[in-house]
């Protein structure tokens, strides 16, 4: 190879580098604004299922997410109450776009680089065991200690929602690690439903199920790149996890993991045909009629069509789905979850050892396991904090780990059913949350700068 030539060819790769890290830090500017709104329509639809809990309406309230709603055609029926559907239905839908942003983490996101990753992944592991373990204290030698799961989760859109708030005052990279974190959270929460909020199992129904899951994978190696194809045998997913005992919603994790990421055709070569096609449209361009020729026509078909070539389907389905989710999915389950009845016992259930568990394992086991399990990294130089952030800036982030919510009600209804504990557990949800995000938030407000002595050794 001439200089010329490896000259030109170090000029391609130093663009084409330059290009994939302003589409990544596009796409996680376009993250933040996406769940930092999700997180306000998040906080409404709480107040209003708290409202509507506690008012006169109440009743009107459980009716309507009792009511038994019917899906099917001929002999084949299936009907379960509107809840049920949120939980088991919706939520799948959720899960599937976290099984897919969990993949693009590992991918190309900050969980692709083992020396990056680690910090997040162990600051994860933290929080979701010493929460674990206050709750399991608390609660040990009790029916309520099945609820040990419920502490462990992190709410990325209220946290993300508060870091939006405080704007410049938070580091970028606090923001990718806080992210992060919450996406090992979500993974480890799915390994925990899987394995420990599971009913009795039936092994016929889980056998199929593997069977459409090696179907899945089989398309995928084929190279089959349609959504229907992928939508339809998720469907099928979802019905034969549902009837095997493990929980519906972890099809959506399954599904996500067989989404191909790879894209047909890659951008240099997209912009070259692209462009050729452009270029034989404009020739056929008629400036006498309004109507476009036969041949552009079939250009514009064949343009679409390299559109999607170049798109990864892992990337396009995320992208579609992303907005519904947090637009959509997340503020109905949270007005159909978040309805718990604050205004009888109050103080009885804020001093119930579940509550306590939980409120304690938000608030404590949160703060305490992100941050030291994270200095524990940085210390043994496993791993190194992000460019500008101190460990000020670490322990707030630890606080803000302990919104629980979204998952944390999921898991708690897994763990309680529609028991009087599932009402206590909501109260503790809430209250912990609260008392998580507001801390958090006054801690990383008042950090004005890095201080030399909030900085690990070997950083100056």
């Amino acid at each position: 190879m001439t200089r010329d030539a490896k000259a030109k060819l170090s000029a391609r790769i130093g663009q084409g580098s330059k290009n994939l890290l302003i589409s990544l830090r596009t796409q996680f500017d376009q993250f933040i604004e996406l769940e930092a709104a999700s997180g306000i329509l998040l906080l409404i639809c709480t107040l209003i299922a708290l409202v509507w809990a506690n008012s006169a309406w109440k009743e009107s309230y459980t009716e309507l997410l009792n009511t038994e709603v019917s899906i099917g055609f001929g002999h084949f029926v299936f009907a379960t109450s509107l809840l049920h559907w949120i939980n088991d239905g919706l939520m799948a839908v959720f899960f599937f776009v976290v099984g897919l942003e969990i993949k693009r983490e590992l991918l190309v996101g900050e969980l692709a680089m083992p020396r990056q990753a680690m910090l997040p992944i162990v600051g994860a592991l933290g929080g979701m065991v010493v929460p674990a373990v206050l709750y399991a204290t608390l609660n040990a030698g009790t029916e309520a200690a099945r609820g040990w799961g419920i502490p462990m989760a992190t709410d990325i859109a209220f946290a993300v929602g508060i870091l939006s708030i405080l704007g410049t005052r938070v580091p970028a990279g606090l923001k990718v690690f806080l992210i992060a974190l919450a996406i090992v959270d979500d993974l480890g929460a799915v390994i925990v439903i899987a394995f420990f909020y599971t009913s009795q199992i039936s092994w016929a129904y889980l056998g199929f199920a593997a069977i459409v899951v090696g179907v899945l994978i089989l398309a995928n190696v084929r190279g089959v790149r349609s959504p229907m194809v992928y939508g339809v045998l998720g469907m099928i997913l979802w019905f034969a996890t549902l009837k095997s005992g493990v929980h519906a919603t972890v099809a959506g994790v399954l599904l996500a993991t067989t989404i191909p990421s790879r894209s047909k055709i890659n951008q240099p070569e997209f912009v070259e045909q692209g462009n050729r096609m452009l270029a034989q449209f404009t020739s056929e361009h008629r400036s006498s009629t309004a109507y476009l020729t036969s041949q552009q026509l079939s250009i514009i078909g064949s343009l679409e069509s390299k559109a999607e070539d170049v798109q990864p389907p892992m990337q396009r389905l995320e992208h579609a789905l992303h907005p519904w989710v947090s637009y959509f999915i997340m503020p109905v389950f949270a007005l159909a979850n978040a309805g718990a009845t604050i205004l009888d016992g109050m103080a009885l259930s804020l001093f119930d050892r579940v509550s306590l568990g939980i409120i304690a394992g938000l608030l404590l086991g949160k703060q305490a396991g992100i941050t030291l399990f994270s200095w524990a990294a940085v210390r043994m130089k496993l791993a190194v904090l992000p460019s500008g952030v101190s460990w000020r800036h670490m322990y707030g982030a630890g606080l803000l780990g302990g919104i629980g919510f979204t998952m944390s009600l999921f898991i708690a209804g897994l763990a309680f059913g529609d028991g009087v504990s599932l009402n206590v557990a909501k109260v503790g949800i809430l209250c912990g949350s609260v008392l998580a995000g507001v801390s958090g938030y006054l801690v990383l407000r008042s950090v004005n700068s890095v201080h030399p002595t909030d900085l690990p050794e070997g950083r100056t």
